[in-house]
């Protein structure tokens, strides 16, 4: 069907913009990742993206992530959990996610640090910056992120890999690299502190080229992949 033609294109499409955008920046293209945010999506149109060459994918509720996992068990997907973290889901998290992009709470930090299994690789994770100190966002003030590194870095079950942000939304493309660069200047000083720093996961479907100019290292896009969502999602 079409429709299912359509992901591959899409995705085709995205990664050759990618491409085009990292060069234009001085960016290897090897420095930049796609997260394929495919919450409110099928199994299907996952293993259609998977088949089509992704394997990155980003979840944002706990129980639909893992219906999601539980049948596409066959394909060896890294999942990335995207979604605002609850201590009661602390659990599965740690121990169904290879990644946790929203870490705001040393208590639900302490959680993962307590039920990610010591057998595993330690459980990758990114702070999550409020860069635009939006009220209704949760995250740090980037203020704050030095004295919560101090204590994230000591649970031996996390690599702390680096920052997560969802900026203000506005069309304003000078607005918009003006927050992916504070974020890009934020990171630079915790390297001075904390050397193995390598990720900033920034940008969606909506903003990703001006947040490869400023150093972007995950970009976390679902629209341009999958179309709009439809919300059907169980938590």
């Amino acid at each position: 069907m079409h429709t299912d033609l359509s992901i591959p294109e899409k995705l085709y499409a995205l990664q050759e913009r990618i491409t085009k955008i990292s060069e234009q920046y001085g960016r290897a293209t090897n420095t930049v990742k796609l997260l394929a945010v495919s919450k409110s999506q099928s199994d299907e149109n996952i293993r259609i993206a998977y088949e089509a060459g992704q394997r990155l994918f980003g979840e944002s509720y706990v129980q639909e992530a893992l219906q999601k996992q539980e049948k596409l068990v066959d394909l060896p997907i890294e999942w990335h959990f995207i979604g605002q973290l609850q201590s009661n889901k602390a659990k599965l998290i740690a121990q169904h996610f290879s990644w946790v992009h929203s870490i705001s709470s040393l208590s639900i930090a302490e959680r993962l640090n307590q039920y990610h299994s010591g057998n595993l690789p330690p459980l990758n994770c990114c702070i999550q910056v409020n860069i635009g100190n939006e009220k209704t966002k949760t995250g740090l003030e980037p203020e704050q992120v030095q004295a919560f590194a101090r204590h994230i870095i000591h649970l031996p079950n996390l690599h702390w890999r680096g920052l997560m942000t969802i900026p203000a939304f506005t069309s304003d493309v000078s607005v918009q690299r003006q927050q992916f660069s504070k974020m890009k200047e934020l990171l630079a000083t915790l390297k001075l502190d904390y050397p193995w720093l390598d990720t900033l996961s920034m940008g969606m479907s909506g903003d990703f080229e001006m947040a490869i100019a400023e150093g972007a290292t995950i970009l976390r896009i679902g629209t341009a992949i999958f179309g709009v969502r439809v919300y059907t999602h169980v938590c």
